[in-house]
């Protein structure tokens, strides 16, 4: 799943059909034109809003039921995140790849439930967290029998909700935790607390911290894609509109190149 430069892209929260399949065949038609392994990612459940009238989606029945028509209609691999150890054995009947949120990144229940489905993993590194730290959080996930494992660095907390990516990250993780390192280009430019008490972000930079993560040595991109993310209901100030997904992968690939 994870043994070559692979990109984890979807809408941040799983919608109606139209979107999650729209957004599926644009990114089947990327993966073939480049040969590159693309995963679907979309949430059945956004459980850790700012908000308590945030929409949170489908729930973990309908929403399992839509990665499943994104799967047979796009042919793509599906990746979901879990909020609690219940949730791991159903969604990974149906998702390729089980995800850990950052904020759930300690949480032991959680990561053994995961591991225990056999499924391959996605942690994403918590704000707070060092690289080295990090390398528990796997333990745990394949003590349990984990299949593959990737860690998906997302900015650390600086100051007051703002994030910064430390280039140095993908280096040190790699050598703390034995595994490949994603870069999540889109959370890392959220601001907290930053639209009327919600998460803000700065999509404006999510292209240029992409391009340089990857010429910094990381093995995949997670980058949260939407037909027209201002109609989005969540993450809709963070994510990469679906059009300028192209000529983003059209820079990186060729820094890969150049660096090979």
């Amino acid at each position: 799943m994870f043994e070559s430069f692979f990109l984890i892209a979807g809408p941040c929260v799983l919608e109606g059909d139209d979107v999650n399949l729209a957004v599926g065949e644009a990114l089947a038609s990327l993966s073939a034109r480049h040969r590159l392994p693309v995963l679907f990612k979309s949430s059945f459940d956004k459980a850790n809003r700012s908000k308590l009238a945030s929409a949170r989606g489908p729930g973990l029945e309908g929403g399992l039921q839509a990665l499943e028509r994104v799967k047979a209609d796009c042919g793509l691999p599906v990746l979901t995140d879990i909020h609690e150890p219940a949730q791991a054995a159903p969604a990974a009947e149906v998702a390729d790849v089980l995800q850990i949120p950052a904020f759930l990144c300690r949480q032991t229940d959680l990561l053994t439930a995961a591991g225990r489905t056999g499924s391959a993993i996605n942690i994403k590194k918590g704000q707070w967290m060092s690289p080295e730290q990090m390398a528990h959080a796997v333990h745990k996930a394949r003590a349990a029998g984990a299949g593959e494992v990737a860690v998906t660095e997302r900015g650390t907390f600086f100051g007051y909700g703002d994030q910064i990516v430390d280039m140095r990250s993908f280096v040190r993780v790699r050598s703390a935790c034995g595994t490949p390192v994603v870069f999540d280009g889109t959370h890392s430019v959220q601001r907290q607390g930053h639209a009327g008490g919600g998460t803000g972000g700065n999509p404006e930079f999510i292209a240029c911290l992409a391009r340089a993560a990857v010429a910094a040595g990381c093995d995949g991109l997670f980058l949260e894609v939407h037909p027209a993310p201002a109609t989005a209901p969540s993450d809709s100030s963070n994510m990469l509109e679906l059009t300028a997904l192209a000529p983003l992968l059209d820079d990186v690939l060729a820094i890969r190149r150049a660096l090979s």
